[in-house]
C-alpha cells in the first residue's frame, strides 16, 4: 500500500468519525447553523443582518457550540463568531423549553466510549 493509500485511509476514517460524532451529538443541540465554510450546532444563536451597500453582511454569535471540523482535537467550544456575506441557513431542531431527549449515557453509547466511570466496573 502506498503513502498516498493510507492517506487516502486516514482521510476517509476521520470523515466517517466525524459523521458518526455528528449524528450522536445531534440531538443534543436547539439550532443548526449552516454557512458556506462551515456548519455549526449551538444551543444559543443571535444573528445580525449588518446593511452593506452591495451585498448581505451576517454577523452570527453562538453559545454551547459543535462544530463539524475533522482536523479540530475538540469540536465543542463554548462561544462562536462568525461574520459572512455568504448564504446562511439556520434550522430551529427543537422549540424553546423543551429538553435534549438524549442522557450522558446515550450520547456515550452512540459515539461508542465507556464514561469516565463505566470502565472501573469490569
Amino acid at each position: 500500500m502506498s503513502h498516498l493509500d493510507e492517506l487516502d485511509d486516514f482521510e476517509a476514517e476521520l470523515e466517517l468519525s466525524l459523521k458518526r460524532e455528528y449524528s450522536a451529538v445531534f440531538a443534543l443541540f436547539r439550532y443548526c447553523v449552516l454557512t458556506q465554510d462551515a456548519t455549526y450546532l449551538c444551543n444559543k444563536l443571535d444573528v445580525e443582518a449588518l446593511p452593506q451597500s452591495g451585498y448581505p453582511f451576517f454577523h452570527i454569535r453562538m453559545e454551547d457550540v459543535w462544530v463539524w471540523d475533522k482536523n479540530r482535537p475538540s469540536r465543542i467550544i463554548p462561544r462562536a463568531q462568525v461574520y459572512t456575506s455568504g448564504d446562511v441557513t439556520v434550522e430551529e431542531l427543537r422549540g424553546e423549553g423543551e429538553e435534549p431527549r438524549l442522557t450522558a449515557e446515550d450520547l456515550a453509547e452512540r459515539i461508542g466510549q465507556p464514561l469516565s466511570g463505566d470502565d472501573d466496573a469490569a
